[in-house]
């Protein structure tokens, strides 16, 4: 059924009491006004401002009657005619006790004819005992087609306000624009086409990355999540040819849903690894190669003393991440959110988070592909790691020569520095057991050194910071090789 009949029929079944959350109150004061096509009733719609009016007439008369809701209800239930009652931002009036005794008499029909009230607004909460008399409604987003009206609308709307001038539009950009835009309600989607569109003149493949930012903006409401606006690409990235040849692989059809019928689509990776190999780095560089936007879940900001807010965080951080997609979330040390799911320290909190996340991660329908990065694997929950939840498990181990070798040759063209000026064979042969992070931090301490006496740097300058560096694999010897025996079984490589 469509949300017009869907509404229709509640409205057909004398539904004493709808709640309807939404922000975009004219889309619903119009979808009631198509619903009297199928069924009649008279329309009202109230506001503390307006008072009562009805408005299923050619005109809207001004309410004689007090904009107050006790007075509101006592007219409804006078009313000598049912009719169906828009009620926007009614809901914090239901803090007293008498307009709630009014309106559960109404939703009995006391005295009374058997009206519909429809309570519009944001986030209503109401009392426990109203809550189970009534239904809520949830309105459907626009779809694909709604969207692609909307844009033209603006891209008409922009020719009138300009002289006739016309806006350059890529159809290929346009169609990625829309899809971009499904997932947002036609008040949304529409500031954000308008700004797209009235900036320039000109919506081409340009627009994407702008697009992407406001999008995040407008839907991290929860502040939970952080926007990376600068994604890497896989060039920038040393080693990990598997990793990059896999995500090549499920590109099309994560991005353009290309997918043959049985072929499931992409929904994430576990990146486990030494610290300070590039497991970070590699998770950017997805984002860059399925050229999508990259979201972060800082796990930190989601815990709250109060009881049942932090999975509330969680809930509110995920669903701003669907509406994001396509996108890609990045979930950093996911062990030191997770670490203490196995225990009961926390009044299982922990727990319930690690439960909400397992069924989001199997019952997600959107295209949101999860990058979780964690360097204690031991720390992990089991749940999290069985066979199912990520599509594979990738390994980070510390680089080998000829990754060292690359890493070498990135970082020093990063700095305007000419790799051919040094021998990088010999160079990754003395930095064996260093990670990348390593590497690069050896660079720049041979960087300070040379400075410090107003000299390049040379090659015998950056071997000797090599020699005096303890890396990770030597500070903690034991760990490191621990992990590495784990892994060597069990998971993939990403080299």
């Amino acid at each position: 059924m469509s949300e017009l009949q869907d509404l229709a029929a509640l409205i057909r079944a004398d539904t004493p009491l709808i709640v309807i959350e939404t922000p975009d109150e004219a889309r619903i004061v119009e979808l009631f006004r198509q619903s009297l096509l199928h069924v009649w009733r008279a329309l009202y719609r109230w506001s503390i401002t307006e008072g009562l009016r009805r408005i299923d007439l050619d005109r809207e008369d001004p309410s004689e009657v007090a904009p107050d809701a006790s007075t509101t209800l006592a007219e409804i239930r006078d009313a000598d005619q049912r009719g169906v009652y828009l009620l926007l931002d009614f809901h914090p009036y239901l803090g007293y006790a008498s307009t709630q005794r009014q309106l559960r008499d109404l939703i009995q029909r006391r005295d009374c004819q058997p009206h519909t009230l429809v309570l519009v607004g944001h986030g209503i909460e109401l009392p426990a005992d109203l809550e189970a008399l009534c239904v809520r409604f949830t309105p459907r987003l626009p779809d694909a087609q709604a969207l692609l009206k909307l844009v033209r609308d603006e891209a008409r709307a922009y020719a009138t306000e300009h002289g006739g001038k016309r806006v350059e539009a890529d159809d290929t950009a346009v169609a990625q624009i829309v899809r971009n835009l499904q997932g947002m309600s036609l008040t949304d989607a529409r500031r954000i086409a308008r700004h797209l569109i009235f900036s320039d003149g000109v919506l081409d493949a340009d627009d994407l990355p702008e697009l992407a930012r406001l999008k995040f903006e407008l839907l991290n409401r929860s502040g939970h999540l952080h926007y990376e606006y600068d994604t890497a690409r896989f060039a920038d990235v040393a080693g990990a040819a598997r990793l990059k040849r896999w995500i090549e692989q499920r590109r099309r059809v994560f991005v353009e849903g290309d997918a043959p019928p049985g072929l499931d689509p992409p929904k994430g990776v576990l990146l486990l690894g030494v610290q300070g190999c590039g497991k970070s780095l590699l998770a950017k560089s997805i984002a860059g190669g399925f050229g999508v936007p990259l979201v972060r879940l800082d796990f930190g900001t989601l815990y709250a003393k109060y009881h049942g807010e932090t999975e509330k965080n969680l809930r509110a951080a995920l669903a701003s991440t669907e509406q994001i997609a396509p996108c890609v979330l990045w979930i950093d040390e996911i062990e030191k959110g997770l670490a203490s799911g196995g225990t009961d320290t926390d009044g299982g909190v922990s727990r319930r988070v690690l439960g909400y996340l397992l069924t989001w991660m199997s019952e997600r329908k959107s295209k949101v592909f999860l990058v979780a990065t964690a360097n204690q694997v031991h720390e992990l929950p089991p749940e999290l790691l069985r066979k199912g939840r990520f599509d594979e498990i990738f390994f980070v181990d510390l680089p080998d020569a000829a990754t060292r070798r690359e890493v070498f040759d990135l970082h020093l063209r990063k700095r305007d520095l000419h790799p051919a000026r040094f021998d990088l064979d010999t160079l990754a042969h003395d930095s064996e057991g260093f990670s990348g992070a390593e590497i690069e931090q050896a660079i720049v301490a041979g960087l300070y050194a040379a400075h410090a006496e107003d000299a390049p740097l040379s090659e015998a300058t950056l071997r000797a910071e090599l020699r005096q560096a303890r890396p990770l694999s030597v500070l903690m010897a034991e760990q490191v090789d621990a992990l590495r025996r784990w892994a060597s079984a069990r998971t993939v490589p990403a080299d």
